[in-house]
């Protein structure tokens, strides 16, 4: 069932309100001091948008995709991308709602809802991007626990997380006959004894930084087991649409706020006395970067629908992750030629906005293999890999 047009319209409201009190320039000030977007998370948490996946008996207001999407696009709409509500309430509330025990739900639903902890996401490793069958980070059971060993990369966010959801082997991929046996995923405490991160080089001016993370004989629980062990790729792909989704709406919010600058700009900007805006040459490339990124915003509220409504979103979250990253890409490049020398400085906040859309592009999942899924499962071609 699709959201009612009065809620969707609530939580654009509130955001807008709350962007009063925390906007750009606080995104760019906690995110030049290192510091977590904390004082916003608070006031998301207290007001239950944080909730808004976390089903209503662990405190958040139903499993809703489609409100998740508006808060993520709104937030960027305003210029606060806000990559830990992809990862945590995206990725790690949907994850332990669909998958987790009884046990697990009471003790990790309730804190996400109300913003007390937060969780990231462990996938990625060095030799193991794309192809996440690769994972070599080995859960070794002993007796009740487990003992993790490995390493990970392009971890976000996890110095400022309470909690990971790793994704690890419990059996090595070469004793397994299909590759997608034998990965499991398991809730991680990020200040678990064995567990070291170093924060990795990346230029990307966004809050969240990324960090590679070693594993050394890590002890947990069995209970911190999410799903039936080997059997975990049913869990992990549950998470990654919501990922791709919410991704979407953020590539969308980046897009529309480098637009909406850009456009304010061309109005003012007088050149040989005319305003630049009514040139062609800029006005129509503003026109169709508009026009990408309302039909990229269409398709991922269709794929949080679809979601929400338990039908298969995989299409639609993967042609929405696609179209809203390039719809971005377009946006702010048209954004920073209208600003010309200016668009590089700091001072029209052009430039900061490039790598997130570029970054985009390649994560959460990259375009190639987002067009090799649409080709084999969309088309019906041969599988290419």
């Amino acid at each position: 069932m699709s959201l009612d047009a009065n809620e969707a319209e609530l939580i654009r409201t509130f955001v807008r309100q709350l962007t009063t009190k925390y906007d750009r320039r606080y995104w760019l000030e906690c995110t030049s001091q290192g510091k977590a977007l904390d004082e916003l998370w608070r006031e998301l948490g207290r007001a239950g948008y944080l909730g808004v996946t976390v089903p209503e008996q662990y405190g958040g207001s139903g499993l809703s995709m489609s409100r998740l999407t508006i808060l993520v696009e709104e937030l960027a709409n305003h210029g606060l991308p806000t990559f830990f509500i992809v990862i945590s309430t995206a990725m790690g509330s949907v994850a332990i709602a669909k998958h987790g025990t009884e046990e697990q739900k009471r003790r990790y639903l309730t804190t996400m809802a109300d913003g007390s902890e937060k969780f990231c996401f462990a996938i990625t490793e060095p030799d193991a991007g794309s192809n996440s069958f690769r994972v070599r980070t080995l859960a070794r059971r002993d007796g009740d626990n487990y003992v993790i060993n490995g390493q990970k990369v392009f971890i976000s966010g996890v110095d400022q997380a309470d909690h990971m959801l790793l994704v690890a082997r419990t059996t090595p991929a070469d004793q397994v006959k299909d590759k997608r046996e034998g990965m499991s995923l398991f809730i991680v405490d990020t200040k678990a004894a064995g567990l070291t991160m170093h924060r990795m080089d990346t230029r990307v001016v966004m809050p969240e930084g990324q960090f590679e993370v070693f594993f050394e004989d890590v002890r947990i629980p069995r209970g911190n087991l999410v799903g039936e062990e080997g059997k975990g790729l049913k869990a992990i792909f549950d998470a990654l649409n919501p990922e791709r989704i919410s991704a979407s709406a953020m590539a969308t919010g980046v897009g529309r706020y480098a637009l909406g600058k850009a456009v304010e700009y061309a109005k003012i900007r007088t050149v040989f006395n005319t305003p630049i805006g009514a040139h062609q040459g800029l006005a129509h490339p503003m026109a169709v970067a508009k026009t990408r990124l309302e039909l990229a915003s269409l398709m991922a509220h269709k794929a949080a629908e679809i979601f929400d409504e338990g039908g298969d979103a995989g299409m639609y979250a993967n042609m929405a992750k696609y179209a809203a990253a390039e719809a971005a890409i377009d946006a702010v490049d048209i954004a920073m030629q209208v600003h010309g020398g200016s668009g590089f400085t700091g001072e029209t906040d052009i430039i900061t906005l490039w790598p997130i859309a570029r970054l985009l592009r390649t994560a959460p999942v990259s375009r190639e293999m987002i067009l090799s899924y649409i080709a084999q499962h969309v088309l019906g071609l041969p599988r290419s890999y």
